[in-house]
């Protein structure tokens, strides 16, 4: 199987759309644990039903999250492939930033340059002396 790692802009906006609350964030990590039931999460959370239910559907639609049907439940499972295809988008980022900073330090290490010196200045004609008669 051939695993697709670069992102579209419009997967990354659902992505970090998606991990932006706490309560979805949550969900994520439970349902890496173990698959659960939206009625097994929604007991979790001082919410109701169908507001967790949101929250899936959000994580559902980054496909970070794959929802399927058991009799009359639905399950919730974590999606690894997205999981890791969003590790990888920000793995680039941290590459880019370690690559600004390290740069940055070189240039701070470097040591200033002396200043040049100039030769002793000239000090000119000097002070005109005028006989009065």
């Amino acid at each position: 199987m051939v695993t697709r790692y670069e992102l579209s802009d419009v997967e990354t906006d659902r992505i970090f759309h998606a991990l932006a609350t706490t309560t979805r964030r949550d969900i994520l990590r439970r349902t890496v644990a173990a698959e659960q039931s939206v009625s097994e999460l929604a007991a979790e959370y001082d919410m109701s039903f169908a507001a967790v239910q949101k929250h899936v559907e959000v994580l559902e639609a980054a496909q970070l999250i794959v929802k399927r049907a058991a009799g009359r439940e639905r399950l919730v499972r974590a999606n690894p492939e997205m999981i890791a295809r969003a590790r990888a988008l920000l793995a680039q980022y941290e590459e880019l930033w370690r690559a600004r900073v390290d740069r940055l330090d070189a240039f701070l290490a470097e040591p200033e340059p002396e200043p040049e010196q100039d030769p002793e200045p000239d000090p000119g004609p000097g002070p005109t002396h005028h006989l009065t008669p």
